[in-house]
């Protein structure tokens, strides 16, 4: 009992924050929500070490972009699948700046998004970052650099802060 009381405590204090984390990351909500709901499925396999971690929602929120990453190899198919239906439904409750930011993140590469996110939404330092992905401090630095530049060229002058989850 006391595995699934601990399980279901972390989830409840993490999830919104990491599906917000991991929207920003890859652009679609619905993507980021099946992603994030697959990163808990295996972290409670798994819980009975993963608890100890010293960061456990660093695990989930890393295998949940590696599921989201895995899922864009199958895009053609849902490609198809857009075209025949339209685009896909505005997300309720974001500001307009949350709505130019998630925008303006799109037109990034997937690398310099991440590690975007990572520090300016999540708050890791660029030795977290470096750490959870797995990069060198210098590569992490650069896309970081890359990716602030192609964001301001993107955003200007905005009127609403950006808006930042806590962590």
């Amino acid at each position: 009992m006391a595995r699934t009381a601990d399980f279901d405590d972390f989830y409840a204090a993490t999830y919104r924050r990491l599906v917000g984390q991991v929207f920003a990351m890859v652009g679609d909500f619905g993507e980021a929500e099946d992603a994030v709901q697959e990163a808990y499925a295996r972290a409670w396999s798994r819980w009975h070490r993963l608890r100890d971690y010293a960061d456990p929602e660093a695990w989930v929120r890393t295998v949940a972009y590696r599921v989201a990453v895995s899922s864009w190899r199958k895009a053609a198919n849902r490609l198809t699948a857009h075209l025949r239906h339209g685009p896909p439904a505005d997300v309720p409750g974001l500001s307009a700046a949350g709505v130019a930011l998630a925008q303006a993140l799109r037109d990034v590469s997937p690398d310099q998004r991440r590690v975007v996110v990572l520090h300016h939404v999540v708050g890791l330092t660029v030795e977290e970052i470096a750490h959870e992905t797995g990069t060198a401090v210098g590569t992490v630095k650069s896309r970081l650099a890359r990716g602030r530049q192609a964001l301001a060229a993107s955003l200007g002058d905005q009127d609403e802060p950006i808006p930042r989850s806590g962590r």
